[in-house]
């Protein structure tokens, strides 16, 4: 009984220990081995092993069976994705380092406003919004029919002072002939006024000889002065007519005068017919059109706003972008509006300060408490290969990559090399 007890016992402890009842000892014969074990003394050889505990974890392998060994393949992985990590890291800094861009960059013109220089009414408006435009072309006509009746009236001045030049003329060459004829005058009296002195020199030394008489003498010497008041009297005339020469030449400037301010007001007139049609002074388009047929267009009244074909872009870089930036550097343009375009162009000059010193307000960093900021510069970028078939205007976002440094990056030796 005592036995099956105890071989009960240890079979029902072996099966919770999970070991077979058959190879269990009976739990007597443990305690005694176990008190023995504990007694004895420790072997001397020191190479015998230690007794096996089967009950005991499993150490830890060895340290040379570490990761490397365990996963090869993602070791290598991992390796190769590192090295291209940074040498793909590598070659976008050194590509990085030949460009400066930025996103503060937009499309730039010199728009302006058309607007008419007289009075009306609209009678035609031969485009629309958004139309192209060459230089010429016409915009809006106003009604031109006072502008034509006053060429008209300034036309008919310039004939009449003309005419008045004329009349002048031919007085002149009336007078000059006048002056012919007087001349004349005064010559046949001048003869005559020598012949009457000769007769009175003759008659007074007859007197004096007493072979002549007195009555003769005084005679012919009262001719001799009555002649001399003739010849006074032709010189006198020749003189008028003379006079009346430069009177005539006085008013010929005047009337020359006349004819210069009637001609500058027949080239008003003519200037104001002329603004009557609104044209176009350049290539470009018609944007924001308010000019209708009727309307009445007052002088210096908006028409229509006018964007020249003539455009370029401000780009505006930080001021630590500008060291080795210069104007002729090529640039690539990309365009918001039409991203798959790649436009080339270069840099045509950069602003002599920053945008904020030439603003409406400009900043005063003397006064008041002073915090450094990057400010920017705008650089003026012309477009080399503007595209016809789009439309670009002012206002439109760029991204302008500039290139500043002219030698070849790793990444496009590489591709070439590829």
């Amino acid at each position: 009984m005592f036995d099956d007890g105890v071989q009960e016992r240890g079979g029902i402890a072996a099966l919770d220990a999970g070991v077979p009842p058959a190879t269990q000892e009976p739990s007597w014969e443990r305690g005694v081995a176990a008190s023995v074990t504990a007694k004895a003394p420790a072997p001397k050889n020191p190479e015998q092993p230690p007794p096996r505990n089967d009950n005991a974890r499993p150490t830890a392998k060895p340290a040379e069976e570490g990761f490397l060994r365990r996963r090869p393949v993602v070791s290598v992985i991992g390796a190769l994705l590192l090295a291209a990590a940074l040498g793909g890291g590598y070659v976008y800094v050194d590509q990085a380092s030949h460009f400066q861009s930025t996103d503060d960059a937009f499309v730039a013109a010199r728009q302006s406003s058309l607007a008419p220089k007289v009075s009306g009414y609209i009678t035609a408006v031969p485009v629309t919004d958004n139309q192209h435009v060459v230089a010429g072309d016409v915009i809006a006509r106003i009604d031109d029919r006072d502008y034509r009746v006053a060429l008209e009236q300034a036309e008919a001045q310039v004939g009449a002072a003309q005419a008045s030049i004329e009349n002048i003329d031919a007085q002149l060459e009336v007078q000059k002939a006048q002056i012919s004829a007087n001349q004349a005058q005064v010559d046949q009296t001048q003869a005559a006024l020598v012949f009457a002195q000769q007769q009175a020199a003759r008659y007074q030394h007859l007197e004096q000889t007493g072979y002549g008489t007195v009555q003769n003498s005084e005679q012919y010497t009262s001719q001799l002065r009555q002649q001399q008041a003739a010849v006074q009297s032709a010189q006198a005339t020749l003189n008028l007519a003379q006079r009346q020469v430069e009177g005539l030449k006085a008013q010929r400037k005047s009337a020359v005068a006349n004819l210069a301010q009637a001609e500058a007001q027949r080239d008003q007139a003519k200037l104001n017919l002329s603004y009557t049609t609104v044209t176009a002074a350049q290539p470009g388009r018609v944007v924001n059109l308010g000019a209708a047929v009727g309307q009445f267009a007052q002088p210096g009244t908006s028409l229509t706003t006018f964007v020249p074909d003539e455009i370029w872009v401000t780009a505006n870089f930080k001021e630590i972008q500008l060291e080795r930036m210069r104007p002729g550097d090529p640039v690539t343009l990309r365009i918001d509006a039409y991203p798959g375009r790649a436009i080339r162009g270069h840099v045509d000059s950069v602003q002599p300060g920053s945008g904020t010193a030439f603003s409406l307000l400009p900043a005063q960093n003397a006064t008041g408490n002073y915090v450094k900021i990057v400010q920017r510069v705008p650089v003026k970028i012309i477009m080399d290969n503007p595209p016809k078939d789009v439309a670009l205007g002012p206002g439109m976002s760029v991204v302008p990559t500039v290139r500043i440094d002219s030698a070849s990056s790793l990444f496009e030796r590489l591709g070439r090399f590829l």
